[in-house]
Formats: structure tokens, C-alpha cells, sequence
């Protein structure tokens, strides 16, 4: 058995929603469990209509249009559809008089995106003659915390996907059991209140079906020939990393690429179920395997990423020198003030390290600081992270230095990783595309064979 996750822009339209059932109906042999998002931009018409009925306005237009057209161009019959638009004009009539959107309300909402979407997914793979039936998360057993927009799965949930999906993924072929489809990003908490998961939720419901039955392998599928060496907004020569390990990609997503979000791969992680990302506009392509560890020897440098619009902060204390405490002070403010830290390097005397720009109360935090040390925030830098084997970082790093000292480019401050998966450069923002270029050049060109075909296990 495997599972398969098609995001929104998979699914954005008629057209969209007939190659994707091409493509279950390809890997109909493996006994599929597929997981859906909503349909393009859905989440974001539905989001607008409640804000339309806070002003005292009902109007569901956008969502009513894009389904009941595609329905229309699909084939299928409309009675699901309307009953679930009803449902949504409903709500949204109490949303109006009480002139109130609260956080469990808010999940209701959204929710209607992905059960619009899997009726429509079924209905026609069953009107070509493939038998699907559509799923509720919660039909099969998703339940979690209360914790609206954000919420946890609870552990009950692993049991639960066993009981109900184990008859089918132990099925056989032409056992008439129809292909579950089945909605991303939602559940219900222990009350029967809908929920949502969060950032990377449709990923998480994909990879605890699949680790939960032990499946052969969880496919996201995206618009891309899988995990690729760079943004190929920036270099075009990009190309896919064939393997990698949950460490990377974890690695890879926190500092800027549009891969799996980490939380979404923990479930896969605790089973050593395989992730694979496909690309939907070339099934041919084998895409990127996910696996715990290398087999083998791979690259010295798999990837590189970068994180813009991030604040330097350089904070010097010599009145610290010889005294215990410092770095505890230090980031004591930072827990204060709420300010995540994204890269770190230290001394006896001082560390720097960065944040983001968008998301920290600087002047707030500057004043803390400046009560027992020196501190200088440079805003306007950028992350470039290296994911590599940093058991052979002296090689990287000095690599990457010479490359970039021809183009005079001064890098500002430099991270090792504890994840032994990364180096990060910091460097100014109009500078981080030039950077990704020429560091790309040197490692995946032909004057990186040197570091990628040799030395090291991992």
C-alpha cells in the first residue's frame, strides 16, 4: 500500500482533478490511500466570506462557483456538493448574527475546502469506472487536542488509522474495496468539534496514514521533479537530489525551501516509512526519497537554501569575561520577548546570532540587552545554508570561501549546525542570490566533483 497527498494547486480546477485521478488510477495497483487539500484558492474565498458575513453580508459565490463548474465539467452529480454548501451558508449565517468568527468557528470554516474537495475526487474517479469513496478525516479515526488552527494529534490516533484503513491496505486486487479519499489539514477533537492541523497539516495527514499501516512509501506530490539542489527561481541548473534524510530536509525547510514541513515528517521518522516527492506534471520522473539514513556514500553537499529578510544581532558583554551565566542571560531576554533564534555563533564574551525581521519586537529586546552588554543589529541579512556532511565541513568551508572571495563577496558571520547536517553563512540580503549562484557553481558544476563523489560515509 501507498499514500499519495495532492496539494491545492494539484487539484485547482477540472482539468487539474482529471490528471490526478489519471495518475491514482496508474498507481491503482499499489492499493492507494490518497489525501487531498483544497481546491486552489478555496481556503482563501472561504476565509473572505466570513469576513463578508462579520460585515453582515452572506456570499459564498467564489466557493459555489469554482465547485458547482467543476462539478459541471467533471460529470458528476451536484447533491454532495450542495449539501456541504448549505452547510457552509448556514454557518456562516451564525457567523453574521452573532458578528463573531471565534477560533473553533474559524476551523469549521476552512474545513469545507478539503470535504468539497475529496466528494468531487471521488465522484469521478467512480464516474470513470475506479472505486473510490470519499473520507472524512475523523471516518477514519483522525482525533486531536482542542487547540483550534493549530491543533495535535492525539496518540489514539495511530490505533484508529490501523482498525479502519488495515482491512484495505491488507486487501488484494479486485477485492472490490473502494480507493479511500480522504481530507488533509482537518480532524475532530475529543468533543466532535472540527479541528485543523496547522502548518504542513495535509503533509501530516499523509505521513501518520502511511506510518501507521506501515505503507511502502508516502508520495507528496508538488510541481517539481522533487527535492531540488536550489530554488530554481535562482539557478535554473537546479536539479533533484535523488536522496535524502529527514535530518536535511528538516534543515532544508527551516531555512527556506519548499519542502515537507519537519512536523510532518515526524511521524514517518518514528517507523522509517519512506517519503518520496513526486512531481505531478512528470510521473515518470523518480522524484527524491526520503529516508532515515544514507546507504552508501552520497554527496559531501546535497543542497543549498536561503532564508531572507532575517536582523544580525551581535551582543558583547567584557564585563562576562570568566563569569558563568552569560549565554544563559542572554537568552533568557530573547524567551521574554518571544523571539525565535535561527543561527548561533559565540564566544566568551559575546554571541551573535539572527532572527526574523517580520516576526521581533527589536526595540523591545535591544533595550533588555543593552542593560549588561554592546548591541549592534544589522537588519537586511540573509541565511545561506549549506546541508552537508559537516564531517568534512574544513573542505566545504574552504571551498565555499574561495569562491566567493573572488567575487569579493565578505561573509559576515558563519554556523555549524549541531544537527551535523548544515553550515549557514550569513551574508546581506542583496548579496544571498549571487551567493546560492556561485556556491551552486562550485559544488554541483564541474568544479565540484572533487567534493561530490568523494570521501566520507554517511
Amino acid at each position: 500500500m501507498i499514500v499519495m497527498k495532492f496539494g491545492g494547486s494539484s487539484v485547482a480546477n477540472a482539468e487539474r482533478i482529471r490528471h490526478v485521478a489519471g495518475i491514482i488510477e496508474t498507481f491503482a495497483d499499489k492499493r492507494p490511500v490518497v489525501v487531498l487539500s483544497a481546491m486552489g484558492d478555496t481556503t482563501d474565498h472561504l476565509l473572505e466570506a466570513a469576513d463578508t458575513a462579520l460585515a453582515g453580508t452572506i456570499s459564498i459565490d467564489a466557493v459555489e462557483t469554482l465547485h458547482k463548474q467543476t462539478a459541471t465539467e467533471l460529470g458528476v452529480p451536484l447533491s454532495e456538493i450542495d449539501a456541504l454548501l448549505q452547510e457552509l451558508r448556514t454557518l456562516l449565517t451564525g457567523v453574521s448574527m452573532l458578528r463573531e468568527l471565534t477560533p473553533r468557528s474559524k476551523d469549521y470554516l476552512v474545513s469545507f475546502g478539503e470535504r468539497l474537495s475529496v466528494r468531487l475526487m471521488a465522484l469521478y474517479l467512480n464516474a470513470k469506472g475506479t472505486r473510490a469513496a470519499f473520507r472524512d478525516a475523523w471516518d477514519i479515526g483522525f482525533i486531536s487536542d482542542s487547540n483550534y488552527t493549530s491543533a495535535d494529534l492525539l496518540p489514539e490516533t495511530w490505533e484508529n488509522l490501523r482498525k479502519n484503513l488495515g482491512p484495505y491496505a491488507e486487501g488484494k486486487k479486485g477485492d472490490g474495496l473502494p480507493i479511500p479519499i480522504v481530507t488533509g489539514f482537518i480532524a475532530k477533537d475529543a468533543k466532535g468539534f472540527i479541528t485543523t492541523l496547522g502548518r504542513g497539516g495535509s503533509d501530516l495527514t499523509a505521513t501518520i496514514i502511511g506510518a501507521a499501516v506501515r505503507a511502502e512509501e508516502v508520495q507528496t506530490w508538488k510541481d517539481v521533479d522533487g527535492i531540488l539542489t536550489t530554488d530554481p527561481r535562482i539557478v535554473k541548473e537546479a536539479r533533484p537530489v535523488p536522496v535524502a534524510t529527514y535530518d536535511e530536509v528538516a534543515e532544508l525547510a527551516y531555512f527556506g525551501a519548499q519542502v515537507l514541513h519537519p512536523r510532518s515528517m515526524q511521524p514517518c521518522l518514528q517507523t522509517g516509512t519512506p517519503v518520496r516527492v513526486k512531481n505531478s506534471y512528470n510521473i515518470n520522473a523518480p522524484g527524491s526519497i526520503i529516508v532515515t539514513n544514507h546507504e552508501g556514500t552520497p554527496p559531501a553537499v546535497r543542497a543549498i537554501t536561503t532564508k531572507k529578510n532575517v536582523t544580525l544581532i551581535d551582543i558583547v558583554s567584557t564585563r562576562m569575561l570568566g563569569q558563568y551565566g552569560f549565554l544563559a542571560k542572554v537568552f533568557e531576554s530573547f524567551a521574554t520577548h518571544h523571539i525565535s533564534v535561527d543561527v548561533v555563533a559565540t564566544s566568551e564574551v559575546s554571541v551573535s546570532l539572527t532572527v526574523d525581521s517580520e516576526k521581533s519586537p527589536l526595540a523591545a529586546l535591544r533595550a533588555d540587552l543593552s542593560k549588561y552588554a554592546s548591541v549592534d543589529v544589522r537588519k537586511e541579512r540573509a541565511i545561506v545554508t549549506i546541508i552537508c556532511d559537516v564531517r568534512r565541513s574544513s573542505k566545504i568551508i574552504a571551498a565555499a570561501f574561495e569562491v566567493l572571495s573572488r567575487e569579493n563577496i565578505n561573509i559576515q558571520m558563519v554556523s555549524q549546525g549541531a544537527s551535523k547536517v548544515n553550515i549557514s553563512l550569513i551574508c546581506h540580503s542583496s548579496e544571498a542570490n549571487t551567493v546560492v549562484t556561485l556556491l551552486h557553481s562550485r559544488f554541483f558544476g564541474p568544479e565540484g566533483e572533487d567534493l561530490l563523489s568523494s570521501g566520507g560515509t554517511a
